[in-house]
């Protein structure tokens, strides 16, 4: 971060000192030596971060609440991580990536997403133990009680698209790491609680990937009532070992839902779960989740305030105009808890 001060913000791929750009020894020192008060400043507003979460983590821990914290699998290019670890990214000679990630086109997006995040090189970081992966999990398990491990397909199969294309659709499918990490990750923290997120196109070998490591996969409500064909998303086919959402962050709400699907998804789903407008769509979505098998179930705040489409966190693919929701005073009161405290008592959550 002082470097990128001391460049202008500029990504460090673009820094003019190819020597510090290619973080050779002699001139991390002698920038270490030159921005040694920029760095302290930047450590210093670490320090302070931590200090306050750890201090919200300890009273919500305190009122009997626990965090899940989300982590990505991929990182940015321009990231501490990338600029430090290069062998452990598939980069050319000048550091730029080689094949970047996404996923090919699917429900939400016809051309795919292109993320353009650098790939990992997979053959070094086994022959490291996948310590740089390990020490990441480390600090995520340092914030959190339970961590959902992103695109968990990702370390089965990935999507690799060549850098410089401009969407997602040119790219090809290839060998994760499987079950040597999922062994090295268990062995290295063997306490630790970890969701899952295995959505989008699953084969059998996703499937079999995530039963073999026995973390708790994901089940969407929203997925649930597709008329045309039964869905494993619907609650009588979870496992006991799943969390279950009416949606995530990448869904609309759940009103918003309601209204967009068809006439005959929607009557599905008002005969499977007894839906009506007196109880409200948005209530009986998460009735319907808080009563199934699940051993976790989670709901949006959007939900449970039965806000539409313009309370949606973010749309994938979209570069701009996400992560704007924000809760606002005065809408969670005393009547709204007393709501979701009833549903949850009487499924015993």
């Amino acid at each position: 971060m002082a470097l990128k001060d001391y460049f202008g913000g500029k990504a460090w791929i673009e820094w003019p000192d190819e020597q510090i750009r290619l973080k050779k020894p002699e001139s991390v020192a002698e920038y270490a030596k030159l921005l040694k008060d920029k760095v302290r400043f930047h450590c210093f507003m670490q320090f302070l971060f931590h200090e306050q979460w750890n201090a919200l983590r300890k009273y919500a821990k305190s009122m009997g609440i626990g965090i899940i914290g989300d982590l990505p699998i991929y990182v940015p290019l321009d990231s501490a991580d990338v600029w430090a670890n290069p062998l452990a990214f598939a980069l050319d000679e000048e550091r730029k990536p080689i094949d970047v990630a996404g996923v090919p086109p699917d429900y939400f997006n016809e051309d795919g997403q292109l993320w353009g995040n650098p790939l990992y090189n997979w053959d070094y970081l086994k022959k490291t133990g996948y310590s740089w992966w390990m020490e990441r999990i480390a600090a995520a398990a340092d914030s959190f009680d339970i961590l959902r491990l992103d695109h968990f397909r990702g370390f089965c199969d990935y999507w690799a698209v060549p850098f410089g294309e401009e969407t997602a659709r040119k790219g090809e499918w290839r060998k994760g790491p499987g079950k040597d990490f999922i062994d090295t990750l268990k062995r290295t923290f063997p306490n630790l609680s970890i969701i899952a997120e295995d959505l989008g196109y699953l084969t059998p070998q996703v499937h079999e990937l995530r039963d073999y490591s026995g973390f708790m996969g994901m089940k969407i409500l929203q997925f649930a009532f597709d008329s045309r064909e039964p869905s494993d998303y619907l609650p009588h086919n979870y496992p006991r070992n799943c969390a279950c959402y009416t949606g995530t962050h990448d869904n609309t709400t759940a009103a918003a839902w309601f209204c967009e699907c068809s006439e005959e998804d929607k009557e599905y789903a008002t005969r499977y779960l007894g839906l009506s407008e007196k109880e409200g769509f948005n209530w009986g979505l998460t009735r319907g989740g808080m009563g199934s098998v699940a051993d976790l179930f989670v709901a949006q705040m959007q939900d449970y305030l039965d806000l539409g489409a313009q309370a949606r966190m973010n749309v994938p693919g979209k570069g701009t105009g996400n992560w704007q929701f924000r809760v606002k005073p005065g809408v969670c009161t005393l009547q709204l808890a007393e709501r979701i405290a009833q549903l949850t008592k009487l499924f015993g959550r």
